[in-house]
């Protein structure tokens, strides 16, 4: 009998062992079920970021509901999204949420609320994350606009205060 087995490299090893053992983990959250405590899935990232060189940190996310397509390496969480991301210190609330692994990068959609370590925050309809720069992309609803708010650290201005403007005359 011919052995007609083919062999794998390691990254194609490591895909499909992710392929199988993410769904399992996903589907145990989605059976423990307890109406007062919404489902939960641990995602793991690698960093890009110089800053937080550690590799693979948690992405934790909350939802009512989750789903993961195994073929598109997408999962999609819905209904009272909370997202936790240590390692880049970020908190966010959202309507869905989707990680797309292969693209690496999250769209939070439906009153997203985004709170980063330090104070910083953004709102918005739609924000995408993109993972290895660092970045948000944040669009408004229809009619309205984005908002941010930095903390500005006034101790560490070079200057003095600001100059005062003269006052505009008509």
């Amino acid at each position: 009998m011919l052995n007609t087995y083919k062999l794998l490299t390691k990254s194609q090893i490591r895909r499909f062992s992710l392929a199988l053992v993410f769904p399992v983990t996903l589907l145990a959250a989605l059976s423990i079920n307890n109406p007062s405590q919404p489902n939960t899935s641990l995602i793991p990232m690698q960093s890009a970021n110089a800053q937080n060189a550690a590799p693979n940190r948690a992405l934790q996310i909350k939802s009512d509901i989750q789903e993961y397509d195994a073929n598109s390496q997408v999962v999609t969480a819905r209904g009272n999204v909370q997202m936790f991301y240590s390692a880049r210190g970020i908190q966010a609330t959202a309507a869905q949420a989707q990680y797309f692994s292969r693209e690496r990068q999250i769209i939070l959609s439906g009153n997203v609320y985004i709170l980063q370590q330090g104070g910083n925050s953004i709102r918005g309809e739609r924000v995408v994350y993109l993972i290895d720069q660092g970045r948000f992309v944040a669009q408004p609803q229809a009619g309205r606009q984005v908002e941010s708010i930095y903390i500005v650290n006034e101790t560490q201005s070079p200057v003095g205060p600001a100059p005062r403007t003269p006052a505009l005359r008509r």
